[in-house]
């Protein structure tokens, strides 16, 4: 595996109004009937994660295509990759210990407001240490899955592994998942929105399973933030 740079946010005013406030922001598309308003969950999130962990603009250099999201499960980092040394990085929640994994996998398919069903063995694995979870649980505000998902397959069966919303914005920046990606509400609906179904998924972590994948993230794109294009 090639030497990656992992990312760096100076502190002072200017970063801070260059960074976009995920958990401010309203959802791009209103839930389908009978679920909570993108309003009303984004008020429920109060707890909001470090200021390092806000989606923001970078300049980014790799090798990979655009449309290649990149996690990187020890800074806590989600990008994905625009071209032009451009992406959008995101603050994630990751495994925690004996929960993380890496490898390349595709998107398989995509869900608005998911319904959970946990794994039997989850639901096993979580009574023997006392916590009884429901079997399922339907998409809505206090799903843990929050306002979408996307599912991770390997070689077209699914690994179990999402990316996902959750209703626990304190847990961005922190190992605490059963190894599924967890991003901020407003974040997994601005990456929905962007990631395509079979789109590939470089996961970095335990095990260094991605293979040969380096990136080089150089900060906040200060141009790119406040123009656009």
């Amino acid at each position: 595996m090639r030497t990656f740079i992992p990312a760096v946010i100076g502190a002072g005013a200017l970063a801070a109004s260059l960074l976009l406030v995920s958990g401010a922001e309203a959802f791009p598309a209103k839930p389908a009937a009978g679920h909570p308003t993108a309003s009303n969950v984004v008020l429920a999130a109060a707890k909001q994660p470090a200021a390092k962990f806000r989606r923001a603009k970078v300049r980014l250099e790799t090798n990979e295509k655009p449309g290649t999201i990149i996690v990187n499960t020890v800074t806590k980092y989600l990008y994905y990759i625009q071209g032009n040394n451009r992406a959008i990085r995101y603050g994630i929640g990751v495994g925690r210990d004996g929960f993380g994994w890496s490898g390349v996998v595709h998107i398989g398919r995509k869900a608005e407001w998911p319904d959970w069903t946990p794994p039997r063995e989850m639901v096993l694995r979580e009574r023997r240490h006392g916590h009884n979870i429901p079997t399922f649980v339907e998409g809505g505000e206090n799903n843990p899955l929050g306002a979408r998902a996307m599912y991770l397959y390997r070689n077209g069966h699914d690994t179990m592994y999402r990316i996902h919303g959750t209703n626990q914005p304190s847990s961005i920046g922190l190992n605490m998942s059963s190894g599924c990606i967890r991003m901020m509400n407003a974040d997994v609906t601005d990456l929905y929105a962007r990631a395509s179904v079979g789109a590939k998924v470089i996961v970095i972590g335990p095990g260094n399973r991605q293979g040969d994948i380096a990136y080089s993230d150089n900060g906040v794109d200060i141009l790119h933030t406040l123009f656009g294009g």
